[in-house]
């Protein structure tokens, strides 16, 4: 593989360069499919302790190696390896991951709206701490989690009456929040300390202009505002009747404006769909008209439903005409942020790619 450090090309150019006419590319990732070796694997990796065969089988025929998304030594988030994967220099054009995010979950963002990746956590107020006892409030938050974002969209915020706020549910714990209003700016940071156990972070200006001191002041009083009207809802009320984490805080995290990006045929040359239903991937896609393609029972996480991801990707090659085709798989990497081994070796189990006899349809 291509190695970004050494070679002025993209991942995406040196893919692309090898597409014949006529040819059909799925690009398949696999997220989080990396990780360090384990000893109770026999200090094997839960790669290399999987069983895969059609993977395998690929690895066999074709060409593998090892690539650093935007160049060596870089650690990246997804937002940033994938612009960098898709062609984009993340230095050039990346304005913060919210706006992938919130664009992902259905919000449109226009120019001056400024939006957040968000969690639903949960904060430990005892005493008068703002402990974050957990990021994520609960993996299950399906039922929970729309509900809460309709609560809290149009909530108002002391001293700026100018300001809309606009949440839209994702998936999980997770969902975009939207703010517009005047003289908005997106060097800020958010109030996510990262990690659990931590303080709830302030917001700060990561300049000096007016826009992003006056930006911060209000995600300060948002966030103070959201979890008050959060603390004694009727669902965390029953989430602690029946000892669960509550959902009393939103984490605030990557502050961002939609970049402004060639797309990616005006990049490339060639048209590209993509079946992502995590919201972060999917709103990258939006940002670069890429064709976002549904499929049935795809959800972004443990529950998703690989063979109809599967299918969607043919039935759109057959269809619609497109050469190059991009599947995104979300669950290996939740895996890996849980910590769990096992989930993750469960995961690739089930990613087949998808596993048949040789000579049958496959993806």
């Amino acid at each position: 593989g291509a190695n970004t450090a050494c070679s002025p090309r993209t991942p995406s150019d040196n893919m692309l360069m090898g597409i014949e006419p006529g040819i059909k590319v799925l690009w398949v990732l696999i997220d989080g499919v990396g990780d360090v070796s384990v000893p109770g694997l026999g200090r094997k990796t839960p790669l290399q302790k999987a069983r895969m065969r059609a993977c395998d089988a690929v690895a066999r025929s074709g060409v593998s190696g090892l690539m650093d998304p935007v160049q060596a030594g870089l650690a990246c988030g997804s937002d940033t390896a994938h612009l960098s994967m898709f062609g984009y220099d993340p230095r050039r054009y990346y304005r913060g991951r919210g706006a992938f995010e919130t664009m992902g979950a259905g919000l449109e963002m226009l120019p001056g709206d400024i939006a957040f990746k968000c969690n639903f956590a949960t904060l430990d107020r005892s005493d008068g701490a703002k402990m974050v006892a957990s990021r994520r409030a609960d993996r299950q938050f399906e039922h929970e989690g729309p509900i809460l974002c309709a609560l809290l969209t149009g909530i108002e915020i002391p001293g700026f009456p100018e300001y809309t706020v606009t949440l839209k549910y994702a998936t999980e714990h997770r969902c975009g929040l939207r703010v517009r209003g005047p003289g908005l700016s997106d060097n800020i940071k958010g109030t996510d300390p990262l990690k659990d156990k931590l303080p709830l972070c302030s917001s700060q200006p990561l300049d000096d202009s007016q826009e992003a001191l006056m930006t911060s002041c209000l995600i300060n009083q948002l966030s103070t505002s959201m979890t008050e009207l959060l603390e004694n809802h009727p669902i965390n009320i029953q989430r602690r009747k029946e000892g669960k984490a509550v959902a009393n805080v939103v984490l605030l995290r990557g502050c961002g404006a939609r970049v402004r990006v060639p797309t990616f045929r005006e990049q490339h040359g060639i048209p590209m769909f993509m079946i992502a239903p995590t919201c972060l991937i999917r709103g990258l896609g939006t940002s670069l008209d890429i064709a976002i393609v549904e499929a049935k029972g795809g959800t972004g996480d443990y529950n998703t439903n690989l063979d109809s991801k599967a299918d969607a990707a043919l039935k759109t090659f057959e269809q619609d005409g497109y050469d190059l085709g991009f599947l995104h798989v979300k669950a290996v990497d939740d895996a890996g942020h849980d910590k769990s081994i096992e989930l993750k070796l469960e995961f690739f189990g089930k990613n087949r790619c998808h596993d048949g006899a040789p000579g049958t349809r496959s993806v």
